[in-house]
């Protein structure tokens, strides 16, 4: 996929979210030949099925009148999910208070490995409260971040 087809769909995702008041949180460009194009779209306070079919549609319509895709694809729109991955400290800061899971790529107190609950942001460290101790994570040592379902 060259990257003036990769910038138009940004830039026509961009367009409908705005349009409809929610915000493109991942575009996923997969497959050859056939390919699929898998879009999760975000709002404060969650989206809901009916914000994802009328994305799909706006989106897909302009898609296909602008035709940028050589040949057939497939448009998956959905949630990032109660799960979803943490990929910036912006991201972090939005969801303080609830639990996550981390995974560092250096070892932070002998490991690398953190479950607990995001309690603030400061400068580049992410503080998770685990079993009632505050570490601080240095962002840029964290490989994998995702929020943890609470029950």
């Amino acid at each position: 996929m060259n990257d003036s087809i990769k910038k138009k769909v940004f830039m026509f995702a961009e367009q409908v979210a705005d349009e409809q008041g929610v915000e493109i949180f991942d575009i996923e460009l997969l497959g050859k030949g056939k390919l699929l194009l898998r879009v999760s779209i975000d709002r404060e306070g969650g989206v809901t099925l009916d914000d994802c079919e009328n994305f799909s549609r706006a989106f897909g319509a302009l898609l296909d009148v602008e035709d940028i895709f050589p040949g057939r694809y497939n448009l998956e729109v959905s949630s990032p999910g109660i799960d979803r991955p943490l990929r910036s400290l912006q991201e972090f800061e939005k969801h303080k208070g609830k639990p996550a899971r981390i995974v560092t790529a250096e070892k932070i107190n002998n490991q690398n490995f953190f479950s607990g609950r995001i309690s603030s942001v400061s400068g580049n460290f992410v503080k998770l409260l685990v079993n009632n101790q505050e570490i601080d994570i240095p962002f840029d040592k964290i490989s994998k971040a995702k929020l943890e379902i609470e029950i």
